[in-house]
């Protein structure tokens, strides 16, 4: 998905097993987050500097969702780990991974195992991607200054 492109929409199961539409959240900003893996040390770093970013996100009625293809029951013990205090959403099929930022073949060398590509995409209140990252390198973490300047420039 690139910037302008009206975002597509999804149901997934959050790691509560309860069913989420990115609709469902319609007319607010949303910042998708795609992460690799759970418990990982750099996913576990960004999705933290996320959870620590709260304050700036809900100052711009922001929604912070991230999502990753690990079970739900994975997602639920990293959440609370982690004390993150935003949905997470499993993508276990790959579909809204690949629709969107895309996903590592073999990850980490290991043969079969996939994963979300680090992807974080900012979405205006009507629905369209005013912001784009995606990162090839899993070791790379996002831009956050970046997102943060995007939904500060929504109207």
């Amino acid at each position: 998905m690139n910037k302008g492109e009206k975002a597509a929409d999804f149901e997934l199961i959050d790691s509560d097993l309860k069913k989420v539409k990115l609709s469902d959240f319609s007319g607010s900003p949303v910042v998708l987050a795609f992460f690799p893996g759970a418990f990982t040390s750099v996913c576990s770093k960004e999705m933290c500097t996320f959870r620590d970013s709260m304050a700036k996100f809900n100052k711009f009625n922001a929604h912070v969702i991230g999502i990753s293809v690990d079970p739900p029951f994975s997602l639920k013990a990293f959440k609370q780990q982690n004390s993150l205090n935003f949905t997470l959403l499993s993508d276990f099929s790959r579909e809204v991974s690949k629709k969107y930022g895309g996903i590592h073949e073999d990850f980490v060398g290991i043969k079969g195992l996939s994963a979300s590509k680090r992807a974080v995409f900012v979405i205006d209140r009507s629905g369209k991607i005013a912001y784009s990252w995606v990162s090839d390198n899993p070791g790379n973490e996002p831009i956050y200054e970046e997102i943060e300047s995007t939904l500060s420039n929504l109207k």
